[in-house]
């Protein structure tokens, strides 16, 4: 099923929710509706176009970048851009683990500076060792990011829905062709 683009109440992109969220909202009188796509969601009693871009009545405070950058997996990735930092390898989410450089048995603590992506070819040839002992080589040093998109949406904007073209140029980079 399609998925929804959600603003701020300034226009500004906040995420992409599931069609599911978007009614919800809508049904709870907290959006209001900028563009629809061609399908309906039918209750029994009811029925709904199913609406591709919804913008929130009430503003949302978005924290600026400067904030912490919070220590996840997902975050740890993105860092890594989706990339085993032994091998080089791109992968999905899906395919990826991450490794702590020094293990954790030999003192190796759980930081931005100790963890990196890795493929589990990679992370199981490694092993409980350290880089050197297992002859692998980093292909990056491990640092926490110095800051924090504002909004991260993880699509690429040729997939997009065209009606939401017009919202999302706030993380974009504009080529010759628009």
């Amino acid at each position: 099923m399609e998925r929804t683009l959600l603003l701020n109440a300034t226009f500004e992109p906040l995420k992409i929710i599931s069609w599911q969220r978007a009614i919800t909202l809508l049904t709870q009188g907290k959006v209001e509706v900028i563009d629809f796509y061609d399908r309906e969601i039918r209750g029994v009693t009811i029925s709904f176009k199913l609406p591709s871009i919804l913008r929130l009545l009430k503003l949302v405070k978005v924290k600026r970048a400067g904030r912490e950058v919070r220590f996840s997996r997902a975050n740890i990735y993105q860092r890594d851009k989706h990339t085993c930092q032994y091998c080089g390898a791109g992968y999905n989410a899906e395919e990826l683990t991450f490794d702590h450089v020094i293990p954790l048995v030999q003192g190796g603590d759980t930081t931005w500076e100790n963890i990196v992506t890795a493929c589990l070819t990679c992370n199981n040839k490694k092993g409980g060792r350290t880089p050197r002992e297992a002859r692998m080589r980093l292909i990056r040093k491990p640092v926490k990011p110095p800051w924090m998109p504002v909004v991260t949406l993880t699509f690429g904007i040729k997939s997009a829905p065209l009606s939401w073209r017009d919202y999302l140029y706030w993380n974009i980079e504009l080529n010759k062709d628009g």
